[in-house]
């Protein structure tokens, strides 16, 4: 038990690394939470850092999701069998409520896949086949997230079954959700940014999808 705890707290620590703040602040002495959308995430990290040091923060977030879920649990084997998820959730949350930076992070998305890279493999491809679908037709990264979360939960309660994992997907995606609330009024506006730069005008109204 007592290891199991340690392990969770080892989970939570490893996911509250905040990748993007570091890199950036070590490699271009830029604060990003003062640049661009303010966060601290993939997306951001690109926009203002460009490529080659965003393309780290991306590699990193996905990492510690699966070194949290899927190798740290190996550390305590006689632990509960739900042991994997509950780590993956508590990186997760060090993710989203950082104690390094009075419990603000960013919103988890790099993070939940590597987390779900290990507890639910093929329905995170999935996700992120349809991820890479609406980036492909429309270029909007946060409406890519959305549609990628709730994608994992269908994939995963069809593939899986509606076990732990699965419930820990629809918790998953309501935080996605959520921490994406300002992008999604955006989107309705027709003012959210798109990758590759522009805007869809704000007189064109609502995007359709």
């Amino acid at each position: 038990m007592i290891s199991s705890i340690l392990l969770l707290l080892a989970a939570y620590l490893l996911g509250a690394i905040p990748t993007g703040l570091l890199i950036g602040k070590w490699f271009a002495g830029i604060d990003l939470r003062e640049q661009g959308s303010k966060n601290i995430g993939f997306t951001n990290a690109v926009r203002v850092l460009g490529w080659k040091l965003g393309l780290p923060v991306l590699i990193i977030d996905v990492g510690k999701g699966y070194v949290a879920a899927g190798l740290l649990p190996l550390l305590a084997p006689e632990g509960p069998a739900a042991l994997p998820v509950l780590m993956g959730l508590a990186c997760l949350v060090g993710n989203l409520f950082n104690v390094f930076m009075n419990f603000r992070g960013g919103k988890g998305v790099a993070t939940a896949f590597g987390v779900f890279l290990s507890l639910a493999p093929i329905p995170i491809l999935i996700a992120l086949g349809a991820f890479l679908m609406v980036l492909a037709l429309l270029r909007y990264v946060s409406l890519g997230s959305i549609v990628a979360a709730v994608t994992l939960c269908v994939s995963t309660g069809l593939i899986q079954g509606v076990d732990g994992v699965f419930w820990f997907t629809l918790f998953a995606a309501f935080v996605v959700i959520v921490k994406h609330r300002a992008n999604i009024r955006r989107l309705l506006d027709g003012t959210e940014s798109r990758v590759g730069g522009g805007r869809k005008p704000a007189s064109a109204g609502p995007d359709p999808s």
